[in-house]
């Protein structure tokens, strides 16, 4: 440090995930002095520097590793890897203290003296590496400075609801989702329930993280257990109509529900188990870690034992969630996949009955029929990419009322622009209530289109094959919201690079017909690389 009196324009240090508070370099040392918490592993740490330059190489070498590791665990909306290596008790911490530091650095105003808006809500799903790693989240988190509140066993989208209810800065939901079970992660989210992606705030936390070391912090912030059951209870039960329609005890609705092995397991029953026109048909409603098949009702094979059992009970409809219950797919009568796009049409209309001429956003992947069934009940169709975080963001912003992805993903406007699998699931026995029909002929009409579903294909350059595919294509209406879109009035297709896996092209095409699908898909298919089966 200089003797002569640093000028505040040539500050340049900060702690880290206070970026925008700069301070000089004598704060700093004094704040290594006195053991700061944030001082351990910071970029601007002269002291471990030195001891590095002493003989510490090693070490360094060590942290560098470290940092790679919890890098390589940040996606483009949440953190997911497998359990223990890389993802540990170790990172956890170290991701809970980041995270801590992050959202509290979001807070603007009287808001950040308020002792109770520094607050982080945290919750977890049902796989066996969870408990140790919300326990060291949530040491993490408490080190950051952040009082927790500990919501226990929950559904993702209960994480939703709680940061809207409880006074917080923000959430953290520790599941891997729909992946197998050796995996887990954690999805965050900041006040009001708006998704902390790789473009608002996960990379800070990232940077955070890998400049953090474990260590024992001599006072650790609030924690206290919270059970939100009965007011999530009330809340859902609020989107559903108890009445029955035409179902009653003597002729109930019998539905048969795929758990995966996961939240609904929990969930379903405390939510619907007590309604009397409907007959609940429970699979793999066991949640302790162990899937009978991979919580991922998008891989059709995962639909395999559902189908199966509604043959043999001769059900009216079939669901299935995935493992922390925010996606939701369904079967027909008939035991035909529904496509979750065909679901959003179908519930658009409902939607605008109670909200004319409301905003409905759907992925870009979805069927021309979403568009064109919005239009017809008089509402506004917004076409958005894919991902959880911008089909959120659109909706608020539009003020929409629903939304809906391929992915089996819905979203509420009176849920806080957040999705539901819960209440997709009320919404969609809400409709079968009122019309008396199956649900087969309910989406018949709309089926109107040949689809091929989402296709991936493994290819070296696919940024150079973006562009050569618009160029060949350059006779048709192109543009780029998410990959390349190209529209001809009686077919098109989307072409997007994956935003986990950098050598990874996924293609949706959809045709007027099957003949002109199959010969679209042909030349499509002979130009990105080399398929991936299933």
């Amino acid at each position: 440090m200089d003797d002569v009196v640093q000028r505040v324009d040539s500050y340049y240090r900060y702690c880290p995930g206070e970026e925008r508070l700069k301070i000089s370099d004598a704060v700093c040392l004094g704040r290594r002095r006195s053991n700061f918490p944030k001082c351990k592993g910071c970029q601007f740490n002269d002291d471990e520097k030195r001891a590095a330059a002493a003989g510490g190489e090693r070490r360094a070498e060590t942290g560098r590793a470290d940092g790679d590791k919890i890098e390589s665990l940040f996606g483009a909306y949440d953190l997911r890897g497998t359990y223990p290596d890389p993802l540990d008790a170790d990172v956890a911490w170290r991701v809970g203290l980041a995270t801590a530091q992050f959202l509290r650095s979001q807070l603007r105003g009287y808001d950040r003296s308020e002792r109770a808006k520094s607050t982080v809500v945290v919750g977890r799903d049902m796989r066996r590496s969870s408990v140790a790693l919300a326990e060291a989240l949530i040491e993490g988190l408490r080190a950051g400075g952040s009082p927790v509140v500990d919501i226990g066993l929950i559904d993702t989208p209960q994480l939703y609801f709680a940061v809207n209810r409880v006074t917080c800065c923000g959430g953290v939901q520790v599941t891997a989702s729909h992946n197998p079970p050796n995996y887990n992660g954690f999805k965050i989210c900041g006040q009001k329930a708006k998704p902390i992606s790789s473009d608002t705030g996960l990379l800070q936390i990232c940077k955070i993280a890998q400049n953090t070391l474990r260590h024992q912090s001599g006072q650790l912030a609030d924690l206290r257990q919270e059970d939100l059951s009965e007011a999530y209870r009330d809340f859902v039960r609020g989107f559903f109509n108890a009445g029955g329609g035409c179902f009653n005890a003597e002729r109930p609705l019998k539905v048969v529900v795929d758990a995966s092995n996961g939240m609904a397991g929990r969930w379903v029953p405390l939510l619907f188990g007590d309604v009397e026109w409907l007959d609940i048909v429970r699979l793999n409603f066991e949640h302790n870690g162990e899937f009978i098949h991979e919580p991922n009702p998008l891989v059709e094979a995962n639909l395999a034992q559902l189908k199966d059992r509604m043959g043999r009970s001769k059900a009216d409809l079939g669901v299935c969630f995935d493992g922390d219950a925010d996606r939701l797919i369904t079967v027909d009568e008939k035991g035909r996949t529904i496509p979750a796009d065909l679901i959003t049409a179908l519930l658009a209309r409902t939607f605008l009955g109670r909200s004319a001429g409301s905003v409905v956003v759907y992925d870009l992947r979805s069927s021309r029929a979403v568009a064109e069934e919005v239009r017809d009940a008089g509402g506004v169709p917004r076409r958005e990419r894919c991902g959880h975080a911008f089909i959120k963001k659109m909706l608020a912003d539009t003020k929409g009322i629903f939304a809906g992805e391929v992915s089996g993903q819905y979203y509420f406007r009176d849920n806080f622009y957040c999705d539901s699998g819960m209440i997709a699931f009320a919404e969609v026995l809400n409709l079968l209530a009122a019309t008396g029909k199956p649900i087969g002929e309910l989406v018949a009409p709309l089926r109107r289109y040949a689809g091929s579903g989402e296709i991936n294909f493994l290819n070296d350059d696919t940024h150079g094959t973006l562009k050569w595919l618009a160029a060949q294509h350059s006779d048709g209406e192109i543009d780029y919201l998410d990959g390349v879109t190209v529209q001809y009035h009686d077919w098109w297709f989307n072409v997007r690079p994956s935003n986990t896996e950098p050598r990874l092209l996924r293609l949706n095409v959809e045709a007027a017909d099957e003949r002109l699908l199959a010969r679209r898909l042909a030349e499509l298919s002979a130009m990105l690389g080399s398929r991936v089966e299933e």
